[in-house]
């Protein structure tokens, strides 16, 4: 199969484009990435060489780099959309963007998938558009309650190409997964961000009173997911990818810690963030029907989560380096 991915160079992006080469020895490549502060290269560096990846450097909301990337494959059949802006704490900040990228950039896609006659298109989303709820499930058929800018976005992004299946009829399918960790991931997310700051002996910001829920869904566990939407689900269907291994966010501090011969000391509880949401869940039953399940549990994945980082420290103090001058901003600003 040939393939453009957009956001590839991204978190999950990143580790679904190793997934797909790993496992299909006959499948080729097109990484179309923005390269914003989130957008990696280094993610892919292994790549370099490799015939059946290509990368081309562009913005989802340009019509015109889009095309020229479809031409780099004689047919590329299939496009599945990492790209998008992600971090709740950024949305707060300032929308704008991601409503740009988040609903524009799909929408942009999506008039591409029409116009080469693409076979399939993957709309990555977040179970965060669901919004919070108390007991039980979110299914795909619960309403979009999104209370984030991020997660408006990419409830506006999804409900575009559900009308684009609905009046055009093109072969759409959006996944929503729960809360993604693992190797790669950029550290201003709470696992990451806490890993990295508990190796080196720094606080734990903690929001609230730390016992937000989410449902954690190992990297891996996710791209197998996609990618049994990708090859067996039906189109202008919705599927939910979840862990289903939800967690505190102070049971994920304390393990953390603990992995890291770290003291609780280093835990900081701070003012909680606007619109943030208590308990996330879904159900992914439906998936299942597809023979995915996930693989990890959350324990496991946490600790070999927990090694990666402290065997490529290399990778992510440069991106924290880089970052110093937003979390100074957006400290100064939130504590106002």
């Amino acid at each position: 199969m040939k393939l453009l991915v957009t956001g590839g160079a991204g978190f999950i992006g990143s580790n679904f484009i190793h997934y797909l080469l790993a496992k299909y020895p006959d499948d080729e490549i097109i990484n179309f990435d923005k390269l914003t502060y989130a957008g990696n290269l280094d993610n892919l560096a292994d790549l370099e060489g490799n015939l059946r990846y290509k990368f081309y450097k562009g913005d989802i909301c340009d019509a015109v780099a889009v095309e020229k990337a479809l031409g780099l494959a004689d047919q590329v059949e299939a496009i599945v959309n990492f790209a998008a802006e992600t971090h709740v704490d950024r949305s707060i900040l300032s929308a704008g963007g991601f409503v740009q990228t988040d609903v524009l950039g799909t929408y942009t896609l999506l008039e591409a998938v029409k116009k080469f006659k693409i076979k399939r298109y993957v709309q990555i989303s977040t179970d965060e558009i669901y919004g919070s709820i108390e007991q039980g499930s979110f299914t795909e058929e619960s309403p979009l309650k999104p209370n984030s800018p991020y997660s408006a976005s990419k409830a506006g992004g999804d409900l575009l190409v559900r009308s684009y299946f609905k009046t055009y009829g093109l072969p759409v399918i959006i996944t929503r997964s729960s809360n993604n960790y693992g190797p790669y991931h950029y550290p201003e997310k709470i696992i990451p961000l806490f890993i990295t700051n508990a190796i080196q002996g720094k606080k734990l910001p903690l929001y609230g009173d730390g016992k937000n829920v989410r449902d954690w869904l190992y990297v891996k566990d996710n791209c197998q997911g996609i990618d049994a939407v990708l090859r067996r689900g039906k189109e202008g269907e919705i599927y939910n990818i979840g862990g289903e291994s939800e967690r505190q966010n102070i049971e994920i501090t304390r393990i953390i810690l603990e992995e890291l011969g770290q003291s609780s000391d280093l835990i900081e509880f701070v003012k909680d963030r606007p619109g943030h949401d208590r308990r996330y869940s879904i159900d992914c039953s439906k998936i299942k029907k597809l023979g995915w399940q996930p693989e990890t549990k959350f324990e496991d994945g946490l600790k070999k989560t927990v090694r990666w980082f402290e065997s490529n420290q290399e990778w992510w103090k440069k991106i924290k380096e880089k970052q110093k001058e937003f979390q100074k901003f957006y400290n100064e600003w939130y504590q106002r």
